[in-house]
Formats: C-alpha cells, structure tokens, sequence
C-alpha cells in the first residue's frame, strides 16, 4: 500500500471501509451498505449502474433477497493512495461467496477500485467499481 507517516490514520479510516462493506453484507443490511457512499456515490459492476444512496440501497435490497441471498463478500486492500488530504483511491481484490464457500471462486473473483473522499471528518465512497481479476478473454495477440 502506498502510503506515507502523515496519512497513515486516514489510509486506516479508508481502509475500514472495506470492513464495512464486509459487515453490511454479512447481515445483508442495504442501509449499512448504502451509508458508506456519499450521497451522489455511484456503484458500478458489471452490467451495472446505480448513482446515489437510494438507488444503491435499492438494488442490494432486492439483490440480497435474490442473486445474493445467503451470499457473502471478502476483499483486502491492495493499494491506497491520496490526491490531497480529502479524496485517494483503494484498489482491492475479492469477491462474492456462494453459501458454503470458503474462497473466492475464479467466476467470483474481483479488483475493484473504490473512490474515497473525506466529508465532515468520515470517509466515504464517492465511486465503486468492479471488475473480473480473472481474464476471460483471449490476450490481444494470442491464439487463444
């Protein structure tokens, strides 16, 4: 992680994030989930796109009694880094487990960059995406 002495504190704040994006999920709680972001947050996944609180909430609302019932997510930090003393970037790799899973299978497996700003002292997620760590497309110039 990139990170210097003079911003160690706020790479932990941002950092935690992903613990709370872990336990939201964990208790399939929109809310929880939904107040990470900033109020005009943008989530994209693949196929994907909801921009603010209410519609974020909404789609995990109905996700975790669907596709994501009795799932659960994991991820760690990769990279932190910080344009200033109010806004950086977290790079992480995980994933969604399927119940019963211990470890990310390859189909679930992501890095994701998470856009983080600091408002009124708290981080926030001001912008999420996600994408496949696994590539599933052949190399620009292989046979494959």
């Amino acid at each position: 992680m990139t990170t210097s002495p003079e911003n160690a504190a706020d790479a932990a704040a941002v950092a935690a994030l992903t613990q709370r994006v872990i336990a939201a999920w964990a208790y399939h709680d929109a809310d929880a989930f939904a107040e990470v972001f900033t109020e005009d947050g943008t989530m994209i996944l693949p196929g994907l796109y909801r921009k603010g609180r209410e519609e974020i909430r909404e789609y995990l609302k109905d996700a975790f009694d669907n596709q994501y019932k009795g799932t659960q997510v994991t991820g760690r930090p990769l990279d932190i880094r910080f344009f200033g003393s109010e806004a950086g970037v977290l790079i992480t790799q995980g994933g969604v487990l399927a119940p019963g899973e211990s470890a990310v299978s390859d189909d679930q497996a992501i890095r994701a960059s998470w856009l983080v700003v600091k408002q009124d002292g708290e981080w926030r997620l001001a912008g999420y995406q996600n994408s496949p760590a696994v590539r599933t497309l052949p190399v620009p110039g292989s046979r494959s």
